[in-house]
């Protein structure tokens, strides 16, 4: 079985990396194909290289507070290339209270502050089609 290909992404004008760039090693180092687009990138970018890179999974990290916007954007994106078959999940400072709206967006997963990286993977394992 082919190895399953993560996008770790940071939309947005956030600058800060540090969280995403753990996460993405934690990844790599269970296992998936990694790729880290860097930070400060648009929705439209995101999803032109999920599309380039033929990824299965999109991990979106936030910290500006833009992710009722930029998250549900991505998703809206990645469909419109006829991606419907990635998964989505979301990370950073997110309030509980916003966790249901992003779910119903297509965020399939949100992982807040604290969250253990063995818990993003597994959650990977058990969910990616």
């Amino acid at each position: 079985m082919a190895k399953v290909r993560i996008l770790v992404a940071k939309p947005g004008l956030d600058g800060h990396d540090r969280g995403a760039k753990v996460v993405a090693r934690a990844l790599r180092d269970a296992g998936f194909e990694v790729i880290y687009t860097g930070i400060r990138l648009t929705p439209e970018q995101i999803a032109e290289s999920a599309l380039q890179e033929d990824v299965n999974v999109v991990a979106l990290s936030l910290l500006s507070g833009a992710h009722n916007t930029l998250f549900p954007k991505v998703v809206e994106l990645l469909k419109a290339k006829g991606m419907t078959d990635v998964m989505v999940i979301g990370g950073g400072v997110i309030p509980e209270s916003d966790i249901p709206g992003l779910k119903a967006a297509g965020i399939e997963a949100v992982f807040t502050p604290g969250t253990a990286t063995t818990e993003i993977v597994k959650y990977i394992n058990e969910h990616v089609k």
